[in-house]
């Protein structure tokens, strides 16, 4: 099927749009997909906050460069992109487990803001704990410090405390 210019123009400005609300991009190679593993696909992506598409190589290259993205090499042969909405390492998470469970598709490499990454940067990311995770652990680290002054204050206050209990208990008339 032939497009026309206009739907071309129509087609780059979706893809600038999903550019623009994204945090990163994975780029896929697919092969031989049926209806049922495409669904599955999709689901799991949108599960992860993302959202997949097909995508015409040459009308992507250009959305790509009118957004100030880095030139890729991997617009070869067919492309699946996943645009992450809202968490990049939940959706390269869900990249990389759904590749590496079926032969149907590959990791091509992607980016990370309008930064060119490799495939090997896309399982890296996957590796991440989930945004959650890190919020807790970084509240964590802040939060060592105060509590520790706060007993580090406390100590002196709790001897005294020990040292006036004890001698109470060792002045107390024996019941008798």
């Amino acid at each position: 099927m032939a497009f026309t210019r206009k739907h071309k123009e129509e087609l780059v400005n979706q893809y600038q749009q999903w550019l623009s609300q994204s945090q990163a991009v994975y780029l896929l190679e697919y092969n031989k997909m049926t209806m049922k593993e495409i669904d599955a696909f999709r689901a799991r992506i949108r599960e992860a906050g993302g959202e997949v598409h097909v995508v015409k190589n040459t009308l992507m290259m250009l959305a790509l460069k009118n957004q100030g993205y880095q030139e890729s090499k991997a617009f070869e042969k067919t492309s699946l992109v996943c645009f992450a909405l809202k968490d990049a390492a939940a959706l390269a998470k869900a990249v990389s487990d759904l590749t590496v469970k079926t032969e149907v598709f590959k990791v091509k490499g992607g980016y990370l803001g309008n930064r060119l990454i490799s495939a090997a940067d896309v399982k890296a990311l996957a590796e991440l704990p989930p945004l959650p995770v890190m919020r807790a652990r970084l509240l964590g680290a802040l939060q060592a410090p105060a509590s520790q002054f706060v007993r580090t204050l406390a100590e002196p206050a709790r001897s005294v405390a020990s040292v006036f209990r004890a001698y109470s208990e060792q002045t107390a008339p024996a019941a008798g």
